[in-house]
């Protein structure tokens, strides 16, 4: 007589789960522009290029902005045009924010003013002020400084 297999009263037991591997994080993105004016367009545009594909147009609209506002400081107060004199740009993703940290060899301090409102220049820091979620000016040894200014992935 053929045996009719019988449902069991207990579930069957789920698959053993795939074995999680910890999420590789991406590399920085890291760049060297000469100490002149054309490095700031140059900049923005790398940066921009570097940006992963899904973000919001408003993530990378400020990038950008931040971008441009630090190089030209950068540019401005932390090299001179007669010495061979490089800003260096890095921007990567972590904690929940993209980063960008841009560093001179000067020796100079970037403070944060209010501009007057028929000055043509002085706003920079009050821009990256608005636009970041948190930013600082950290000290490069044996000279210079870096800017360091982060932007929320997902606002808010």
């Amino acid at each position: 007589m053929p045996v009719i297999p019988h449902p069991s009263p207990f579930p069957a037991p789920a698959p053993a789960p795939a074995p999680q591997r910890p999420r590789v994080p991406t590399t920085p993105s890291h760049w060297l522009f000469p100490g002149t004016a054309a490095s700031v367009q140059r900049a923005r545009q790398a940066v921009t290029q570097a940006l992963l594909a899904g973000n919001s147009t408003q993530l990378a609209d400020d990038i950008a902005l931040l971008t441009s506002e630090l190089v030209t400081n950068a540019v401005r107060h932390g090299t001179r045009y007669d010495e061979e004199q490089l800003v260096e740009l890095i921007l990567w993703p972590a904690d929940g924010h993209y980063w960008l940290a841009v560093s001179d060899p000067g020796a100079g301090q970037p403070v944060l003013r209010a501009a007057t409102p028929d000055a043509r220049r002085g706003r920079g820091l009050a821009l990256v002020d608005a636009v970041s979620a948190a930013w600082a000016v950290v000290p490069r040894h044996p000279c210079g400084k870096s800017v360091v200014a982060g932007v929320r992935l997902h606002g808010g």
